[in-house]
């Protein structure tokens, strides 16, 4: 497929201007639109006196075989060049296509095209001509026809191409990210960044249809504790004060519910110092940023359920789509089942808790844990009994790898008969128990975690991953959707501390109420995460809007009245003056289209994103700044000392 470009039709509409007859172009192309303005050569309308665009009549995918005989200008990038002994032929690229153009090596305008580079811009007039059956190629739009060309502009010609743009040859990240302008013109990433673009503007309209207003909020903000490092903006006004560019519009979007406004949505820009992963840029990523007044947790979902479903269904390829209403899964019911809270429901494999049969057993490391607090999970292999020693081996050094003890398994043979060294010290019983509570049958495996609750839980979720990759059980071809509701408000640090497990906006569930007669750590809050193919795409809440929960809940925690004043102060004081009930959820929009585009980073689908070291190499950012800069806002740069050599 041409560089962003899907089925396009164009219409020809002709207008006399000024004496000139205008041909304007209208392509189409999922959404997209342009329009282009032609003046046609005399040779062309029958008109004399009449003069060409500049630059182009068409784009480089617009051109077909009912084109023939017309004489056409176009504009574009040299995408390569095949000398075939009398004819040097060129395709031509712009952002919608490509043209091919044919020159002859006696034309005079060979020399200027033989010595312009790959990449070079140049202007092309020249005659359509049909290709003969033989040539056509059929994976272009424009196959059909050729432009045989009888002037040639060069308006830019380039250097020797640090990477080529043609080819599908990969290059390391500095090189593609310190040229990306080179690497946006590159078929695969030109097309993501086109598909983006339609995703936000199916977003922006889906949420204008349910009557959601899109409302800018500030970028220079006060710094919060959210989560993530705050990236600071040094004040010049008021020396030694600074602002924080916003993690997410959290304070700001709940205060639009306290304004009046009933639902509010923004494309939003969030910043975080924190460090790069295949699903999370450093720096900064956006969001479909959305808020409900008077809302309950369903009508969030209700709300945002049709417009992902939709907007995966429009630009998933034809993969199929979880139809709404998504499945609901308690974080509870997630961390057993899954071992995550961001589980890839495409993996069949069901984790069990299977620490009744090794309670008091033979098998003494197992029974040990237990009776001091341990519990067994159990991960199913399908069909692993018919793997080589080998097999499971390697999964027993993986799983050291991972920090584990290694990873024990049970086989059960086609016969029936259980294999493995667990088997050996359990008595059939426990060993039937087993089989029945996992659901495993002959041909089976059976492989198990062992540790604290929540350790146990983590590790059978990678056991899981690791287990469904190795025997290709993963479905392909579609996106799975759950939500993750009925997070815990609180967890418990190594320490004992009691701390916010999640949004520390969120209301509780139970409320007040709950607050003060439950224990901390049974207490649920309306929280919910939204997962897609096991990424988590939003984390949303029904917020607290009430300042004497918002004083307990934070208590609670260990943060004062104070405190919590200080930080929370704008939002807080706004509550006290009448806020209605609100919630709302974020999904990202780099992680949507990571997903839609089938691609493993998140760098591949946004225009001119940091290194893994959150660092711009083509702009050179961070870069120290003049003394002249600090002086006039009143800082010097302490740099940390040099770490001492051996």
């Amino acid at each position: 497929m041409p560089i962003g470009q899907g089925n396009i039709t164009h219409k020809r509409h002709e207008s006399l201007v000024g004496g000139h007859v205008v041909v304007r172009f209208l392509f189409d192309s999922a959404g997209l639109a342009c329009t282009f303005a032609a003046k046609f050569a005399a040779q062309n309308t029958k008109q004399p006196g009449m003069t060409m665009h500049p630059f182009r009549s068409h784009n480089c995918n617009a051109l077909r075989a009912t084109d023939a005989d017309a004489e056409v200008r176009l504009s574009g990038w040299i995408h390569r060049k095949r000398d075939h002994g009398n004819l040097l032929f060129v395709d031509l690229r712009d952002h919608y296509g490509i043209t091919q153009v044919v020159i002859d090596i006696s034309s005079p305008l060979f020399e200027t095209l033989d010595k312009a580079r790959a990449e070079s811009v140049i202007t092309v007039d020249g005659k359509v001509v049909k290709r003969t059956a033989e040539t056509i190629n059929p994976n272009l739009p424009t196959g059909e026809i050729e432009v045989y060309a009888s002037n040639i502009e060069v308006q830019s010609s380039a250097e020797v191409l640090p990477m080529p743009v043609f080819g599908d040859v990969e290059y390391g990240e500095e090189v593609r990210l310190r040229h990306r302008y080179l690497d946006l013109r590159r078929e695969s990433v030109h097309s993501n960044i086109v598909l983006r673009s339609k995703v936000i503007s199916a977003m922006r309209q889906k949420m204008t249809a349910q009557g959601f207003l899109e409302i800018q909020t500030p970028i220079l903000t006060a710094s919060s504790p959210e989560g993530a490092r705050d990236f600071l903006v040094p004040s010049r006004m008021h020396p030694g004060q600074f602002y924080a560019l916003p993690q997410a519009p959290q304070q700001f979007k709940q205060l639009l519910m306290v304004s009046g406004f009933d639902k509010y949505f923004q494309i939003a820009p969030c910043f975080r110092d924190e460090d790069a992963r295949a699903d999370r840029s450093p720096g900064e990523f956006y969001q479909l940023d959305f808020e409900m007044a008077f809302a309950t947790q369903e009508d969030v979902f209700a709300a945002i359920e049709p417009v992902l479903h939709d907007i995966f269904v429009e630009f998933g390829g034809g993969r199929d789509v979880t139809p709404y209403p998504f499945p609901r899964i308690p974080f509870d019911e997630s961390m057993a089942k899954y071992g995550s809270d961001k589980p890839d429901l495409r993996n069949p494999l069901i984790i069990s808790d299977v620490t009744e049969p090794f309670r008091g057993s033979s098998f003494g490391i197992f029974a040990s844990n237990i009776e001091k607090g341990s519990v067994v999970r159990a991960i199913p292999a399908t069909g692993a009994a018919s793997r080589p020693r080998s097999f499971f081996d390697k999964l027993n050094n993986w799983a050291r790898d991972e920090g584990a003890a290694g990873l024990g398994y049970i086989v059960y043979g086609e016969d029936g008969e259980a294999k493995g060294p667990i088997a050996k010290n359990l008595d059939a019983d426990r060993i039937a128990q087993i089989k029945e509570i996992t659901g495993v049958a002959n041909g089976d495996a059976v492989f198990f975690a062992c540790d604290k609750e929540l350790a146990a839980a983590k590790f059978a979720g990678k056991v899981r991953d690791k287990v469904c990759d190795e025997l290709e059980l993963r479905e392909e071809g579609m996106f799975k959707f759950c939500w993750i509701v009925d997070f815990p408000m609180y967890e418990e640090d190594d320490d004992g501390k009691i701390e916010f497990s999640h949004n520390p906006f969120s209301m509780p569930q139970g409320e007040l109420e709950a607050l003060e007669n439950q224990n901390p750590l049974d207490i649920k809050a309306w929280q919910y995460d939204i997962v897609c193919n096991g990424i988590e795409l939003s984390s949303g809440a029904i917020r607290n809007h009430r300042p004497d929960i918002m004083y307990k809940a934070f208590e609670i925690a260990g943060y004062g009245k104070d405190v919590v004043e200080e930080q929370f102060g704008g939002m807080l004081n706004a509550f006290k003056y009448g806020a209605p009930p609100h919630g709302g959820s974020a999904p990202g929009v780099d992680r949507i289209v990571m997903l839609l585009a089938d691609e493993p980073n998140i760098r591949e689908v946004i225009a001119f994103p940091l290194n893994q070291q959150a660092q711009d190499l083509m702009m050179n950012a961070p870069a120290e700044v003049e003394d002249k800069q600090l002086k006039e806002l009143h800082l010097r740069v302490q740099m940390p000392p040099k770490a001492k050599k051996d």
